[in-house]
């Protein structure tokens, strides 16, 4: 691993159907380690072969949980083999699974034989708070979204990290997450409002940075226009117009919360 302090590595940054089909970014989603706790938040298509082939190489075997915000597939396409990945094929029974409802019951993405593998399947619903050894973290409320979906805020002694996940704006994003870091979804460039598309746009970026008190805002998630609007580009203008510090995730970024706040 990579240090021992608190770091999130982005092992991809796609969102949305054609950049995670056509791979323009990586869709693994994030490895968090966080309190001593390794933690795989949205494992998309790719987790898996990017962890392996991240440098320094991120070990499955040293996971201690999988988190899940929601059923989709550019979140889930791997979870189950980081199941396997995590407990060796089922042989070393570990690890905590945090998901929806609708993920493990209704339409499920995560298998019933792997389910067995894990040592505990902890069911997220709103408003609630959850811990993985000395990490603790909680739900906001239930996203406006497709599928059930939940947003995280992580609570460091250092600082709260709030993770918005896939949702379209709604006036309450801006009290549920409350994070000194604030990460942000962000797959639209505008607003698409004769389509019902539940994602944030770069107009509901502005909207949010105008009143968050968030010290440092990172956006990742990101659709074909806002990658052809070149992310850091728009990150760069966007800590101009504010005057907080915003970055655009890319592809095997590691963060560490330390010197974020620094």
């Amino acid at each position: 691993m990579e240090s021992n302090n608190n770091w999130i590595k982005f092992v991809g940054t796609a969102g949305a159907r054609f950049v995670v089909a056509k791979q323009l970014r990586s869709s693994g989603g994030l490895w968090l380690s966080l309190q001593g706790m390794n933690l795989y938040l949205d494992p998309g298509p790719g987790a898996l072969v990017r962890s392996l082939s991240s440098k320094p190489r991120l070990d499955p075997t040293k996971l201690d949980g999988i988190l899940l915000s929601h059923k989709h597939l550019d979140h889930s396409g791997d979870i189950n083999v980081m199941i396997e990945a995590m407990t060796e094929g089922g042989y070393a029974k570990r690890g905590v699974l945090f998901a929806p409802q609708d993920a493990l019951e209704e339409d499920p993405v995560i298998f019933r034989y792997v389910r067995s593998y894990v040592s505990q399947i902890q069911v997220l619903n709103e408003n609630s708070t959850y811990t993985l050894g000395d990490l603790k973290f909680s739900t906001a409320g239930r996203h406006q979204h497709s599928v059930e979906t939940y947003g995280i805020n992580f609570h460091l002694p250092e600082a709260t990290l709030s993770y918005i996940t896939d949702t379209k704006f709604y006036p309450e994003l801006l009290s549920q997450y409350p994070g000194e870091i604030l990460m942000m979804n962000v797959v639209l460039l505008t607003a698409v409002p004769d389509k019902k598309i539940d994602h944030l746009s770069l107009v509901d970026v502005r909207k949010i940075l105008g009143q968050t008190q968030a010290r440092v805002v990172v956006l990742t998630h990101f659709g074909m226009r806002m990658l052809q609007a070149k992310p850091w580009e728009v990150a760069e203008q966007l800590s101009v117009e504010t005057g907080k510090k915003v970055i655009a995730a890319r592809d095997g970024m590691t963060l560490d919360i330390e010197e974020l706040l620094s």
